[in-house]
């Protein structure tokens, strides 16, 4: 019986998390942010990388410049550019622009949000309160679902829009 009980409550609480994956941002009426992920972290990493869909609606652009979540030393935004015949990645020291009337995709591979100086490793089907700014629509918070390590994608959003 407690088996039972116990099953359902874990089918429960993830289904309840990953409600929040599906809703997006509402702190600003212009950007909306959704299909927030990362992944987990071996033990003694102290970066990890983060990825999203950021549109405007409105018809300014606006720019992503950094943000904060608990646990987490710093918060950047980064790409990666091919030198020679090396990709390497770099901070993008005035953020990322958010055009007016377009959908920015953060990525593995391409541009993401930086956690950095982890107090912990991200464990995975953790749920992180990331708290992401803008230049002008200020800080708007998001969930972030930690996937496998090593994921390229999150399992939970093929064919989501």
């Amino acid at each position: 019986m407690a088996i039972i009980q116990r099953s359902a409550f874990v089918a429960l609480a993830c289904a309840f998390a990953l409600s929040f994956i599906a809703l997006p941002a509402l702190a600003n009426d212009t950007l909306t942010l959704k299909e927030a992920w990362t992944r987990a972290t071996p033990p003694g990493a102290t970066n990890g990388g983060g990825f999203l869909m950021i549109t405007n609606t409105g018809d300014e652009a606006d720019r992503l410049t950094g943000g904060s979540v608990s646990g987490v030393g710093k918060v950047e935004i980064h790409t990666m550019v091919m030198d020679g015949d090396v990709m390497k990645m770099r901070e993008l020291p005035d953020g990322l622009e958010v055009p007016a009337g377009e959908t920015v995709t953060l990525k593995p591979g391409g541009d993401h949000v930086m956690f950095m100086q982890l107090e912990k490793p991200f464990e995975e089907g953790q749920m992180l309160d990331v708290t992401l700014t803008f230049e002008k629509a200020g800080d708007m918070s998001t969930m972030f679902m930690v996937q496998p390590v090593g994921a390229t994608e999150p399992k939970h959003m093929h064919g989501s829009n």
